[in-house]
C-alpha cells in the first residue's frame, strides 16, 4: 500500500510540472499575430497601456512616450566604481559627523575603538548589503569590499568591527603624518589638522582601499600559484 502511495505521489508530481507544450505554441502563435485576424498591434505608448492621458507620457516633440524594458536609468549609467567610492566615502563621513563630534570627552584610544566599531558595524549592516543590492552577475563590487562574501556570515559582523579599527588606526597615523607635514613646512610648532567629515571621509577611503588592494594582490597571486601547480 506505501509503494502504491508513493508511486501515485511520484506520478502526480511529475504531471504537475509537465512542460504544457500546447500552452506555449498558443502562446508562440499570438505573439506572431497569427490567430488574431488582422486585428491591430498592440500599441506600446503609455498612456495607451495605463489607459491614462498624462501630459508627461508625452515628448517635447509631441509624440507618445513608449515602454522600454531595455532603458537604463540614470544610476545604472554610473561606473560602479564611482558609486562604491561615494558610498563609502560618506558613510565615513556620516560615523564621523554623529559619532566623533559628541566623543570629545574620551581620550585618543577609545575614539578610535568606538569609531571602529561603528564603522564595522555600519560596513556589515548597511554597506555591505546595498553593494550586494546594486550588483550585477559580474559581482563587480567585490573589489570594494573585504570580506566579499555572498551570504550573512555571522563571523564577519565581528570581523568588520576589528578591520575597521585597524582602518580608523591608520587613518590617525595619516593625520599626524599630514600634521607633522604642516609643521615642517609652516614652521608653526603645535600646528594640528583638525579631525571633521570630509577629510576623515577620504582619508578613511584612501587606508579602505589600500588595504583591500593589498588583500585582493595576496588572493590573485595565491590563486596563480595553485593553477600553475595544478596544471
Amino acid at each position: 500500500m506505501a509503494k502504491k502511495n508513493k508511486n501515485f505521489r511520484e506520478t502526480t508530481i511529475e504531471n504537475f510540472y509537465d512542460l504544457k507544450i500546447d500552452k506555449i505554441d498558443e502562446l508562440v502563435a499570438a505573439l506572431k499575430d497569427e490567430n488574431f485576424n488582422g486585428a491591430e498591434d498592440i500599441s506600446m505608448n503609455i498612456s495607451d497601456c495605463t489607459g491614462v492621458d498624462d501630459p508627461k507620457n508625452v515628448t517635447r516633440g509631441g509624440k507618445q512616450k513608449q515602454f522600454d524594458p531595455y532603458k537604463t536609468d540614470f544610476l545604472g549609467r554610473i561606473p560602479a566604481w564611482v558609486k562604491a567610492v561615494f558610498v563609502k566615502w560618506w558613510f565615513a563621513g556620516a560615523v564621523c559627523y554623529f559619532i566623533m563630534f559628541g566623543l570629545n570627552g574620551m581620550n585618543a584610544l577609545d575614539q578610535m575603538v568606538l569609531l571602529g566599531a561603528v564603522l564595522g558595524l555600519v560596513a556589515d549592516v548597511l554597506v555591505n548589503p546595498l553593494f550586494r543590492f546594486m550588483e550585477t552577475d559580474k559581482k563587480e563590487y567585490n573589489y570594494f569590499m573585504m570580506f566579499p562574501f555572498p551570504f550573512k556570515a555571522f563571523w564577519t559582523f565581528f570581523a568588520n568591527i576589528l578591520y575597521y579599527i585597524a582602518v580608523v588606526v591608520i587613518v590617525m597615523f595619516i593625520y599626524a603624518g599630514i600634521t607633522n607635514l604642516v609643521i615642517h613646512l609652516t614652521g608653526t610648532p603645535g600646528a594640528w589638522t583638525g579631525v571633521e567629515p570630509l577629510l576623515f571621509g577620504l582619508y578613511t577611503l584612501i587606508a579602505d582601499m589600500a588595504l583591500i588592494g593589498i588583500k585582493d594582490l595576496i588572493v590573485w597571486l595565491v590563486k596563480k600559484r595553485v593553477k600553475k601547480e595544478n596544471v
